[in-house]
């Protein structure tokens, strides 16, 4: 499991160069509504180890997990990388940092 700046997600979304990881969000519904990547999926912390086979069709694909500040979604990480997902991220300072460094109009909480 590896971390990835928020500096450095913006830079791979914004090129062509790599293919488009899976953006996990594990926040909870009312804070994806207030803010959220575009294109990313919803899955709340609680419900990612009912969700493994779903996921399981992104296993070749880069999975980069997101929450508020990058806790809970380091700990979704750690559990997918655990359960055979050889290519998972942590996105250091989440959607927090994301909207202090990359996106200043997005609504923070």
């Amino acid at each position: 499991m590896q971390n990835i700046s928020v500096q450095e997600l913006a830079d791979w979304l914004a090129g062509s160069t790599r293919p488009t990881p899976v953006l996990l969000d594990v926040r909870e519904p009312w804070e994806y509504q207030i803010c959220h990547l575009h294109d990313a999926l919803l899955m709340p912390m609680r419900s990612v180890p009912d969700s493994l086979e779903q996921l399981s069709a992104h296993k070749k694909r880069d999975i980069v997990c997101i929450c508020h500040h990058g806790a809970r979604s380091l700990q979704v990480a750690v559990f997918l990388e655990r359960n055979g997902f050889p290519q998972v991220l942590n996105l250091t300072g989440g959607m927090h940092a994301w909207a202090q460094q990359i996106d200043g109009a997005m609504p923070t909480y």
